[in-house]
């Protein structure tokens, strides 16, 4: 008789049944994989950050629950009982599922440590008012906290947008490899969220919404544990570590030959990725100092590494080229200290105008 009914039903409930089962496993499948699986399936030689992971993981349970608690909804007859079945999920949404989405955007943010208490603050008028709606069993507050959710997608999105552009600098000015740490992903992570709360606020709970919010649903868990897992965890550095004592406070112009000793004629800048803290200690100084010297020479510790780099490149084909050897741009530019051949492309770019490939046959036609 199921099967029987089940089969009378139109094609397109049939198929948002299934993209809601599909979300709904994802998640679940999701949270345990992040939760159970001690290596890293997606990239093995990645050591994503604890913290991130288990957050994540808790935001796929929320999300595999968050399927559940909207199934009454679509099982009442009742008007009123399916306000009162959505007016409950959407209280559990802005108690678990909407804060957990924002500490997991914070979280990628791995240059110091945010405090989470005030995600509560900012979604406690939505819970609250969530409350009393479900109280009075009335709905005559939700046109209000919609325009407040809206306000706080808003503001979360400036905060975010700012707090990522910090990142960026702060990722510049420490580490000389950027591959699995740059921050656009963080920029397109950021973006996914926030269309999804206005897809979430805005829709009229048609056949399109629920399809729309599925799809999307499916997209971010696969995106998300795909991202989770292939950002590096990075040591979060003091903000001023010279005030601890580590490393000797030396004049800035003291930097310049130093560096010259011990980064330019040891090939010291070819170690794959080669921090500011390492470099320092290498100099005997500390960070605080190092990131000084770069500030005053209009630079960046990471273009700093990267001029080497690109220089030293250019010197192995010349020789190559001299000695008539063959080889490969991506030997040389692994032989250069890049791990990453599309990092040392855009770098090389950037740096000398013209792509690698337009580069070596531009060359080529001067020396022939």
């Amino acid at each position: 008789m199921e099967l029987e009914m089940f089969g009378q039903m139109p094609f397109h409930i049939i198929l948002l049944y299934l993209l809601y089962g599909a979300g709904m496993t994802m998640a679940a499948i999701a949270c345990l994989y992040l939760l159970l699986r001690r290596s890293n399936a997606f990239a093995p030689g990645v050591t994503p950050p604890m913290q991130l992971r288990r957050w994540t993981a808790a935001f796929f349970a929320v999300l595999a629950l968050g399927h559940l608690w909207y199934i009454p909804a679509a099982v009442y007859t009742s008007s009123e009982d399916i306000m009162l079945s959505l007016l409950v999920g959407g209280l559990l949404d802005c108690l678990l599922t909407f804060p957990l989405a924002i500490v997991v955007m914070l979280c990628m943010l791995q240059d110091r440590r945010r405090p989470l208490w005030p995600v509560g603050l900012m979604v406690a008028p939505l819970v609250v008012g969530l409350a009393a709606c479900i109280v009075t069993r009335s709905v005559a507050f939700t046109s209000v906290l919609l325009y407040y959710f809206l306000l706080l997608s808003v503001g979360l999105t400036v905060y975010m947008v700012r707090a990522v552009r910090q990142y960026s600098h702060w990722l510049r000015d420490n580490y000389a490899d950027l591959e699995d740490k740059e921050v656009w992903q963080s920029f397109m992570m950021l973006a996914v969220i926030i269309l999804m709360f206005g897809i979430y606020v805005s829709g009229d709970g048609g056949p399109a919404y629920e399809y729309i919010v599925q799809v999307c649903c499916i997209v971010l868990i696969g995106y998300l544990l795909w991202r989770v897992e292939t950002l590096q965890t990075l040591q979060t550095l003091p903000h001023r570590e010279h005030s601890e004592g580590a490393g000797e406070s030396l004049p800035l112009d003291d930097i310049g030959p130093l560096l010259q000793q011990h980064c330019v004629d040891t090939r010291l800048y070819l170690q794959h990725d080669l921090t500011l803290t390492q470099l320092a200690q290498a100099l005997g100084t500390n960070r605080f100092y190092l990131s000084q010297y770069f500030s005053r020479q209009d630079t960046t510790y990471n273009a700093y590494i990267n001029r080497l780099r690109i220089d030293y490149f250019v010197s192995l084909y010349h020789e190559a080229v001299a000695a008539q050897r063959s080889f490969s741009a991506k030997q040389l530019a692994s032989d250069s200290g890049y791990s990453s051949y599309s990092t040392f492309s855009h770098v090389f770019k950037q740096s000398m105008g013209q792509s690698v490939t337009a580069w070596m046959r531009n060359i080529g036609r001067k020396t022939t």
